[in-house]
């Protein structure tokens, strides 16, 4: 095992719309795609399209989307853990303006306790709140081993307090400041108070504010894609966390803000595309888009 991911699975339908038809109305769509979703999962195929294929503890079905998803996941060559469920999740999702509108069905019900895994070669544990109990059960397991464990905190969880204990880098979401009542500084603050070795917000076209090895803080810009380019920002938030595991199971030597600024490539790279999977990047895809583009300037 070279690494362990640990989420919900969803099927993501993704739709180009002017608008969403109400009552008996109807409308045609520009475009699709049909996708593998959920946070930790896409992040797992990042890491996978980059060159590393992860263990992946995920939420199963046996139906026809489930059986789908077992398919795509074989086709990146990730190993699939079955956390099973009586039916699969789906995700539709409505990108428009740099926004989506996302409507999400969810089976979370697990039938099965967390399935025990041989960790043995494992160099990183990227979790993403989704099933608590396997998040907290390896997040402890791999802090004692010494193990990287890293935590996409896109929102608020009934355990988010308690996992940070256990966690190494710390890189959330702007809606989990305001969840918690708390500007990006003073996120900065908590994840140093839970001992986050690393800790950042994403912020967006804004960037990310994070702090590195040291304690120090800083802004690293977003790249300068421009608005006409940016046709689906799902997903890119979970690549970009895919894509910085990937990075620092690959080149360990380097400090987190080079880790940091391949996964900025990566999610700029994403939001040009539609849909999960034509979202993910080459590592020759990332160099693209680093030379392409410069970064945003700073607000004064």
């Amino acid at each position: 095992m070279h690494a362990l991911f640990v989420g919900q699975t969803y099927i993501d339908v993704t739709f180009l719309a002017d608008e969403l038809p109400t009552g008996d109305e109807k409308t045609v769509a520009r475009d699709y795609a049909i996708s593998f979703g959920g946070n930790a999962v896409t992040a797992a195929f990042a890491c996978a399209k980059l060159g590393i294929a992860p263990d992946l503890l995920t939420s199963i079905a046996d139906d026809w989307l489930g059986r789908m998803f077992i398919d795509m996941a074989a086709k990146y060559g990730i190993s699939v853990h079955h956390r099973k469920v009586h039916e699969s999740s789906l995700s539709f999702i409505m990108p428009r303006g740099g926004k989506r509108a996302i409507v999400r069905c969810r089976d979370d019900h697990y039938l099965h306790p967390v399935p025990p895994l041989n960790l043995q070669g494992c160099k990183a544990l990227h979790l993403d709140g989704h099933q608590a109990d396997a998040a907290m059960h390896y997040a402890k397991i791999c802090r004692e081993s010494g193990i990287l464990t890293s935590l996409d905190g896109g929102g608020l969880r009934s355990n988010t307090h308690e996992l940070l204990e256990f966690i190494d880098v710390a890189i959330v979401a702007e809606r989990l400041c305001e969840q918690m009542d708390l500007s990006p500084s003073g996120m900065l603050e908590y994840l140093k108070s839970r001992g986050c070795k690393i800790g950042g917000v994403t912020l967006g076209e804004r960037g990310l504010v994070w702090y590195d090895e040291t304690g120090q803080e800083s802004v690293l810009p977003a790249l300068n894609v421009p608005g006409d380019a940016v046709v689906d920002t799902n997903g890119a938030g979970d690549i970009f966390h895919g894509a910085y595991v990937y990075s620092a199971m690959a080149r360990p030597d380097l400090p987190w803000r080079e880790h940091f600024i391949f996964a900025r490539a990566a999610s700029a790279h994403a939001i040009q595309h539609l849909g999960n999977e034509a979202s993910l990047p080459s590592i020759e895809d990332i160099s693209q888009v680093q030379e392409r583009y410069a970064e945003r300037k700073l607000a004064a």
